[in-house]
């Protein structure tokens, strides 16, 4: 190999490594991409759905200097966020937050109230199970805690999630706030939906994902939700 030669490709080896350092850090703290297995955020994100999740917003340097020049900013309530589950660290979840450090939470026959003020939030929030349970010791955990809740504090460093399809979540009612450190990010556009069957991240062998492959290449263009593509959830 000539001078020349070793050169050119000494020069397409430093890009692929820059391209890849740059990938990886915008996925790390940038930009990550995350798709919903669930129905617990309904009828807001569809299972399918797959999110472009902003991680730069919520950033760890929040001094006055930070937040005047850069795009910063603590969470709020109402945002969608992407979060590792209390439960088992090693799982992405989204939800809504409901609560910020401090606040009183408190579910009275399925309505939500903030610091004893009613939320109005039926523009985003369904309710799929007409039944509304009591809070009984005899009842099933998921029984007594989902329709009628707290009221509980929000602990500092912490927040309390909720998912919009509130019969079907389990949530923050029945494992607890979300520490601050654990959340990732903000959901901010949907880039394509796919309605033909998702993936829950389970691992179930290489003859599944190449059927799940194999299925999502075969409905690309009959299952996508074309109307959904490049949506602002909210």
């Amino acid at each position: 190999m000539s001078t020349a030669d070793r050169s050119t490709a000494r020069e397409y080896l430093e890009a692929l490594l820059i391209a890849a350092v740059f990938l990886l850090f915008t996925n790390t703290f940038v930009v990550k991409t995350f798709f919903i297995p669930s129905g617990s955020m309904e009828e807001t994100l569809l299972v399918g759905d797959h999110l472009f999740v902003n991680r730069f917003i919520f950033g760890p340097t929040m001094g006055k200097l930070e937040q005047a020049v850069l795009p910063l900013r603590e969470p709020r309530r109402g945002d969608i966020v992407i979060f590792r589950s209390p439960e088992r660290p090693n799982i992405d979840l989204v939800k809504r937050l409901i609560g910020l450090p401090g606040d009183t939470i408190q579910v009275v026959n399925k309505q939500l109230f903030v610091n004893g003020k009613k939320v109005e939030d039926s523009a985003y929030v369904v309710h799929k199970d007409p039944k509304t349970f009591l809070n009984r010791p005899y009842m099933s955990e998921q029984q007594r805690l989902r329709d009628n809740f707290g009221p509980v504090t929000v602990p500092e460093a912490s927040y309390f999630c909720m998912g919009d399809n509130r019969d079907m979540s389990y949530d923050s009612r029945f494992w607890g706030t979300v520490p601050a450190h654990y959340l990732k990010g903000r959901a901010f556009l949907i880039y394509w939906s796919f309605g033909g069957g998702t993936s829950d991240g389970t691992w179930r062998g290489a003859g599944a994902k190449l059927r799940e492959l194999a299925n999502t290449a075969l409905g690309f263009l009959t299952k996508t939700r074309w109307t959904r593509s490049f949506h602002l959830p909210s």
